[in-house]
């Protein structure tokens, strides 16, 4: 077998066998399939597609790269949850304490931010001390212990997707569907959770802008785990606006904090709620989604979500009083509240120039070894349907620089459209 007759027969849209695509897969992670191969191949499948069965291959062979973690001696049941990025997302920070409040162990690995897409894994860190980079054995015995982590991806999980990941950033390829699909799962795979709950964002602030493609993207990886002996759901989420009011890493830590004390944007608390009733139906907690939500509410009516919370940033090393007065998180150096310009009905606050402008600030890397400023972002204050009178505060920004202040301004206000007449207002889920 030749590395370079697998990239023939894909570039003339043959179908791959299972022994081509894993040696492939092999070759590439041990070096002997170059980098140059590798993204002839990531290419030969943008434009040719791959079928489920293919699809399913590739992700098993990306999993089986690397160590394979079986949680089946530590809990009943693990559960994961995986959302496909956007802005404003900061549902994790909520979600995974509110699941194992209600009994629910919960093991997940997340990523850095991408593009405009916050990462989980950078908002955690404007707590001080918390710790993303857990070994295997931690995150096992903290599962175990504590029944929550959230930590950053092992590196002996999945190596061939951290290698074929670096070369589609920059050859063009990230746009490919079995190639989303199976990058994604391959970690949820290889990280041992039986259950998985997939939420696909779609929007112009999603990778997915179009329902269509956020559908087959979900039915993809719902295959995908199906075929591997896994039980998956898939939500399509709106991502057309931000998610919450906050935008920027310690201002989500706060609002997804607040949430957990009952306060809180109404979306964020909703969309966290179908979630979390959607997973505790999946892990087998509750019956139905009913029994799911009401399990949710009262975790957090009660403070037990609150309290995991505590239990997880205090297991990872954070600083817990971080959580208990968020009035210590840093925060921005300048502080300036927009106005609306005119009186009328919002039609749309654009997700996308919003968390590209919150990259500006400083909230996110434009390279991958950028700094991240955790106090930088917005808070934007009003939702798509809103009416909304000329001189109201439209949204405040989080700066540390007066000059990037000036710019990001104009964007994030060209951001908001208006209209004279009522405009509908978004839905939080699609199906």
């Amino acid at each position: 077998m030749r590395a370079v007759d697998i990239i023939i027969k894909k570039r003339e849209k043959g179908e791959l066998s299972r022994e081509e695509i894993k040696f492939f897969i092999e070759g590439f992670v041990s070096g002997e399939v170059p980098d140059y191969q590798a993204s002839a191949f990531a290419m030969a499948v943008l434009l040719n597609g791959m079928t489920a069965r293919e699809t399913t291959d590739l992700t098993l062979s990306m999993a089986h790269s690397g160590q394979m973690l079986d949680l089946s001696d530590v809990v009943e049941l693990a559960v994961d949850k995986h959302s496909s990025g956007g802005v404003g997302d900061k549902t994790s920070i909520a979600v995974l304490p509110i699941v194992a409040a209600c009994g629910l162990p919960v093991g997940k690995m997340s990523g850095r931010g991408l593009g405009f897409s916050g990462g989980t894994l950078d908002k955690l860190e404007s707590i001080p001390g918390y710790r993303v980079d857990l070994t295997t054995d931690e995150f096992k015995q903290q599962l175990k212990e504590k029944g929550i982590v959230l930590t950053g991806q092992s590196l002996e999980l999945a190596p061939a997707d951290g290698k074929l990941y670096a070369l589609r950033d920059v050859t063009g390829t990230v746009q490919s569907i079995p190639l989303i699909a199976s990058s994604i799962m391959c970690k949820k795979l290889a990280a041992g959770a039986q259950a998985i709950l997939l939420d696909v964002k779609t929007g112009n602030g999603a990778f997915m802008e179009t329902l269509d493609e956020a559908r087959e993207l979900a039915k993809l990886m719902v295959d995908i785990g199906k075929l591997a002996g896994r039980e998956v759901i898939a939500l399509l989420s709106d991502m057309n606006q931000p998610l919450g009011f906050a935008v920027g890493n310690s201002l989500e830590v706060i609002e997804a904090i607040n949430t957990l004390k009952g306060e809180g944007p109404n979306d964020f608390r909703e969309h966290c709620l179908h979630v979390c009733e959607n997973l505790l139906v999946l892990g087998k907690r509750a019956q139905e989604l009913s029994e799911g939500r009401a399990l949710a509410e009262k975790a957090i009516k009660d403070g037990s979500a609150l309290e995991k919370l505590r239990v997880l940033v205090q297991a990872q090393g954070g600083d817990v009083s971080f959580v208990n007065d968020t009035s210590k998180f840093p925060r921005a150096e300048h502080v300036e509240v927009a106005e609306s310009p005119r009186d009328g009905y919002l039609a749309q606050i654009r997700a996308r120039p919003v968390g590209e402008a919150a990259v500006t600030l400083g909230a996110g890397r434009a390279k991958k070894s950028d700094p991240v400023d955790h106090a930088v972002g917005f808070i934007i204050h009003h939702k798509v349907g809103d009416k909304i009178g000329k001189g109201e505060p439209l949204f405040t920004i989080h700066a540390n620089d007066q000059a990037k202040m000036a710019k990001v301004r104009e964007v994030v206000l060209a951001a908001h459209e208006f209209s004279d007449s009522p405009v509908e207002r978004l839905p939080l889920f699609y199906e």
